[in-house]
């Protein structure tokens, strides 16, 4: 019953994402349903986040049309020759948690840069136990798998090194001033575009399983919603609204090729190249700890991705999970 319930939605948001009216009639007609199961839905798809609206007399409209993610287009994109895969979910709970339930029953049927995209995601998660909220068809939320056989140790800096990896696909995209926000953000314009929020399965000592989960704003005007911090969308910066199987098949292919630079030489390597995207070089930051709170200058970061900071104390590093950033 729950599988039925996921494809009928799939169905009726296939039929919406034109932006035209479907009425109520037809979607049942196609769906196999009655109207007030259909009605039931379409309200279920609204409180996920589906932008729609009822005209009496002509049905069930989207507020704006857009193009749903689909696996094929974003595969053909991509470079050939890979073993990993790319798969599209319309209702997920979380892309992350979804990844994690395959390395805990799965494992051996995972590859490096396997990754999960969903239209909608019911509880996606941010820093901190922070909900993320995203329009439908408004932003690309995905999650991708990747192991590392030297354990956590050699995971240091990683959500650093995405962040870089996310700002190559933007430049990609023609969007060239794209920064990142230690540990683990990104912004535009000085506002936050993505977030990034890595999950490690497995033991001390042993192969450590990483899931890389990515949510980025491509149509989430600021006006319209309230993620409770200044956030900026792609399609206020560039021109028209940018393909999102396209920009999807950047994003992937960027992670794919800086996680295989990453699993061989760690941190360092990209050390220079975050530093150049620093939101907050050389500025007056404060940070916040549990109850203690340090000011000083940003300096940059070390191999192992901790945020270097010039107190009256002299530098202190600052690891992530710990602290808190923001500028003065």
């Amino acid at each position: 019953m729950k599988h039925a319930s996921k494809l009928i939605r799939q169905h009726i948001l296939s039929l919406l994402s034109d932006g035209q009216f479907h009425s109520g009639e037809v979607i049942a007609q196609q769906v196999g349903l009655s109207r007030t199961a259909v009605a039931g839905h379409i309200s279920q798809l609204s409180d996920w986040g589906l932008d729609v609206f009822k005209v009496k007399g002509k049905g069930y409209r989207l507020n704006r049309p857009f193009t749903l993610l689909d696996a094929d287009k974003i595969k053909r994109h991509l470079p050939g020759n890979r073993l990993s895969t790319v798969q599209v979910a319309s209702v997920l709970e979380s892309t992350n948690t979804e990844l994690k339930k395959k390395i805990a029953n799965n494992r051996d049927e995972l590859a490096n840069g396997d990754t999960l995209f969903s239209e909608i995601q019911t509880a996606g998660r941010g820093r901190h136990g922070r909900q993320w909220l995203a329009p439908v068809g408004g932003s690309l939320t995905f999650s991708m798998y990747w192991s590392f056989p030297d354990g956590y140790q050699s995971m240091a800096g990683l959500s650093l090194m995405v962040g870089v990896a996310i700002c190559e696909a933007l430049r990609r995209m023609g969007i060239d001033d794209a920064q990142v926000k230690w540990p683990n953000d990104i912004y535009l314009g000085g506002k936050k575009l993505a977030g990034v929020l890595i999950e490690v399965e497995g033991q001390i000592g042993a192969t450590a399983h990483s899931v890389i989960g990515i949510g980025l704003n491509v149509y989430v005007p600021a006006a319209q919603y309230d993620v409770g911090q200044p956030h900026t969308d792609l399609c206020s910066v560039l021109a028209s609204e940018p393909d999102r199987n396209e920009l999807a098949a950047h994003l992937v292919d960027s992670l794919h090729h800086h996680l295989n630079d990453f699993a061989a030489f760690g941190f360092g390597k990209f050390v220079p190249i975050w530093e150049s995207l620093d939101l907050f070089a050389d500025k007056t930051i404060v940070l916040q700890m549990g109850e203690k709170r340090f000011s000083g200058i940003d300096c940059g970061v070390d191999a192992s991705g901790a945020l270097l900071v010039e107190t009256r104390d002299g530098i202190m590093r600052f690891h992530g999970g710990e602290v808190s950033l923001r500028g003065m």
